[in-house]
């Protein structure tokens, strides 16, 4: 080790420079992870925090769920009926409003029933209430500007609803998220353009998918053989989310490419390195330093650039997510970084072991020879 840390210091110029790919190439994960990760949240973070197992959707609706399923109440009842099943109705769209001081707003509005298990509640100002026309608002929405006690008019029909409360954030579809009794989703969903208000009173008793809280005797598929429905677990609906998974392959794609470019670059630079160093290698091994020895030290060497390069580009993309803070969808917790930076490790510490191969071959007889 004494020797490796020598090495470092008499060719520092050369390990600096490999040391800052190394920087660069582990800054560039951390915050393709961090980009990654928020891009998720703001596409998936209402279905995550959706107190649920299981959605059921219609069987004719193969993608895009959320926007192509409708389930008639009649499913809606025979769930309920089912054994060890906890069922509720949930409506999804996405829509635009302006409130009455002059604030436009996107909005994915979630209908629920209030007070069952997913009504969210509020953190702030009041609940979702059993009758009227009211909505409690994510954090994002409160952020760009809508305030408890506003009225917000959705466009195109013209429905005027009071906000009641906060809740915490969540999106859906890149959209920040307001809880609303069904039959106002209902409204917003089905309502034609300049409807008059008396056809709002015959509007279809549909919704589009069933929350599902399914304890261990429940028999899933049996109910959707014979209630025509496709279940699936809450993590698998987040692909019926508008983009997610076009998203999360764009991302994870980067991250791969940038998993293979870090332990080529990293083997190439000590692959050279090793052959610079075949004469003082030979000698070692003249001198009776054996070839764990030298494999050791080799290794040692690339654990020293590598860790090092790889915690400052770490510290580097943690530095990028506090910089751009809530202007885009980025989010690098503690977790996430530690597993992305000990990926890095794990596959610079490979590219360096290609080389192990040359300096076990490593022959005595070389110095000798180019000494005559």
């Amino acid at each position: 080790m004494f020797l490796a840390l020598l090495e470092l210091r008499a060719a520092r110029g050369r390990f600096l420079l490999m040391g800052s790919v190394v920087v660069l190439v582990a800054a560039l994960v951390g915050v393709v992870s961090g980009f990654t990760t928020g891009l998720g949240d703001d596409t998936v973070s209402a279905l995550r925090q959706l107190p649920a197992t299981h959605l059921a959707f219609a069987a004719d609706a193969k993608s895009d769920q959320f926007a192509r399923s409708l389930l008639p109440a009649t499913a809606l009842k025979s769930w309920q009926e089912a054994d060890d099943v906890d069922a509720t109705p949930l409506g999804v769209s996405i829509t635009r409003g302006t409130t009455d001081r002059g604030v436009d707003v996107d909005l994915a509005a979630f209908g629920v029933e209030p007070g069952q298990f997913l009504d969210p509640g509020a953190t702030t100002g009041h609940p979702l209430r059993a009758t009227g026309a009211g909505i409690v608002i994510s954090q994002q929405l409160h952020d760009t500007g809508v305030r408890v006690g506003d009225t917000l008019t959705i466009d195109r029909v013209g429905i005027r609803l009071q906000v009641l409360g906060t809740t915490d954030c969540s999106s859906y579809g890149h959209v920040p998220v307001a809880y609303l009794p069904l039959d106002v989703w209902r409204q917003i969903r089905f309502t034609m353009p300049g409807a008059a208000p008396d056809a709002r009173t015959t509007l279809p008793n549909e919704y589009s998918a069933i929350a599902l809280k399914a304890g261990s005797d429940a028999d899933l598929a049996a109910a959707d053989r014979t209630l025509g429905t496709h279940t699936l677990p809450v993590r698998d609906a987040y692909a019926a989310a508008p983009g997610y998974s076009g998203e999360r392959v764009t991302m994870t794609s980067i991250q791969a490419f940038l998993y293979v470019i870090a332990p080529l670059v990293v083997g190439a630079f000590f692959a050279v390195w090793t052959v610079q160093r075949r004469p003082e290698l030979a000698l070692l091994r003249a001198m009776g330093a054996s070839r764990r020895r030298l494999l050791g030290h080799t290794l040692a060497q690339a654990a020293v650039v590598v860790a090092t390069g790889t915690v400052v580009g770490a510290a580097l993309a943690a530095g990028v997510g506090a910089l751009v803070g809530s202007e885009v969808p980025f989010s690098l917790p503690a977790s996430v970084l530690m597993t992305t930076m000990a990926t890095v490790i794990l596959v610079g510490l490979a590219g360096a072991a290609i080389t192990l191969r040359k300096i076990a071959t490593v022959d005595p007889m070389t110095l000798l020879g180019a000494a005559r």
